[in-house]
């Protein structure tokens, strides 16, 4: 399905789908997840822990961020597509950071998680009728059709590796 199906588009969620610039769906995350394939881990690597401030992020919890947005959008997905209409909740994107402990594991095993996500979204959002697409729930308090999640998921990529390139790149150069 394509980007202009988004109906309704969501607010606060549409900064992240306006990023993505394939139109077709499966398109975008196949391309979401060459991109993570293509990764230069020789750069992360030599990025390792540091921060270009205090307070943010590694580069390990910026990735394990984006795995553990991906699982709640992706969960989001299913429990609207099925034709639950319940209200999901928000999730505090800091407390689960907090409680990561991505300090214990490896940028290597961390981006060879977010690829097993990955395969498995796409398995999902693929075993969905286009209608259930179509299907319209409300996550933190915003209307959001299915559609809208799964390219909110390639969005929220986008942004965190921006972020990425020209937050964290620069303290290796």
């Amino acid at each position: 399905m394509k980007k202009s199906e988004i109906q309704p588009m969501p607010e606060f969620f549409d900064r992240y789908i306006n990023l993505v610039e394939e139109d077709d769906l499966f398109v975008a995350l196949e391309n979401a997840q060459k991109v993570v394939e293509n990764t230069d881990m020789d750069k992360l690597h030599k990025i390792g822990s540091k921060i270009y401030a205090p307070g943010k992020w590694t580069i390990n919890d910026i990735y394990q961020h984006i795995i553990d947005n991906e699982r709640i959008q992706s969960f989001r997905a299913l429990w609207i597509a099925r034709g639950d209409t319940n209200e999901l909740p928000g999730y505090d994107e800091d407390l689960f950071a907090d409680h990561a402990r991505t300090d214990n594991r490896t940028i290597d095993d961390i981006i060879d998680e977010l690829l097993t996500v990955r395969k498995s979204t796409l398995q999902l959002f693929k075993s969905f009728e286009p209608d259930a697409l179509k299907n319209v729930g409300i996550c933190f308090n915003r209307k959001i059709p299915v559609l809208g999640l799964g390219y909110m998921m390639v969005g929220h990529q986008i942004h965190h590796l921006r972020v990425i390139k020209e937050r964290y790149e620069p303290l290796i150069q």
